[in-house]
């Protein structure tokens, strides 16, 4: 063969998952009210206003507009929120986020360019859990 691609070599690195990856997609054009439960990684694209609880994995795409409480393990963010927001692992505002509200996890990456108005806490890990972060050794 002589075109040959690495396994994973695209996505090595990186956080944002492929789309096969994604458990739904909520695109642009879909507006949804209520309370919404899910488990896997969802991308969140569109108009959403209530409530999002899940152990996993939220992305709020930049063109996501949401009026919400969110409860989710990993929560990454490119769009607009409005309401609290809470991590059980770790939360990321992405470059062109707008987050008007409260953001509380036990890792919190706010990247330059965010828009971030309220108050960020950061919890405690469990003990169980591991760090995010590797020790190297310095060498001379």
């Amino acid at each position: 063969m002589l075109f040959r691609k690495k396994k994973n070599a695209a996505h090595a690195g990186s956080a944002a998952p492929r789309t096969n990856d994604l458990s739904a997609f909520i695109d642009e054009a879909s507006e949804i009210d209520g309370k919404y439960t899910f488990s896997g990684t969802v991308m969140l694209n569109g108009k959403f206003k209530g409530e999002i609880c899940s152990n996993d994995t939220l992305i709020i795409g930049e063109k996501a507009v949401v009026k919400a409480s969110i409860r989710a393990g990993v929560i990454l963010i490119s769009g607009e929120v409005v309401g609290n927001v809470l991590g059980t692992e770790r939360v990321e505002l992405r470059g062109t986020a707008r987050v008007f509200g409260d953001v509380e996890a036990p890792v919190v990456v706010v990247e330059e360019g965010v828009m971030f108005e309220g108050q960020c806490r950061m919890t405690k890990r469990p003990a169980d859990a591991p760090p995010d972060v590797a020790v190297l050794p310095f060498k001379r």
